[in-house]
């Protein structure tokens, strides 16, 4: 395991709709706001072993909230999707 993986991986992002992109071999993590499409790449092969096929990343933007008259702001996001090759999977959640 790179030092490297670690600067871009923070952890796995679990939704429902990850969920069904697991079934399609595509699994979805949360990324440090520095990270790139070849560091994501090599961090995911380096941890768990896979090959990856494609990188595909989304910036969430911040998104304004209100608690009665009190306004703040969510904090934005970086998440990152990767598609493996045919037949690999990743066990993110032990079952």
């Amino acid at each position: 395991m790179s030092s490297t993986a670690w600067q871009a991986l923070k952890h796995p992002h679990v939704t429902e709709k990850a969920a069904d992109l697991a079934e399609q071999s595509q699994y979805v993590f949360r990324v440090l706001p520095r990270a790139n499409k070849p560091a994501v790449k090599k961090a995911v092969q380096d941890l768990y072993g896979v090959e990856v096929i494609s990188v595909h990343i989304i910036s969430i933007p911040p998104k304004k909230r209100r608690r009665g008259r009190i306004e703040g702001w969510r904090k934005g996001y970086k998440k990152a999707i990767v598609r493996l090759r045919e037949g690999q999977k990743i066990e993110i959640l032990p079952r």
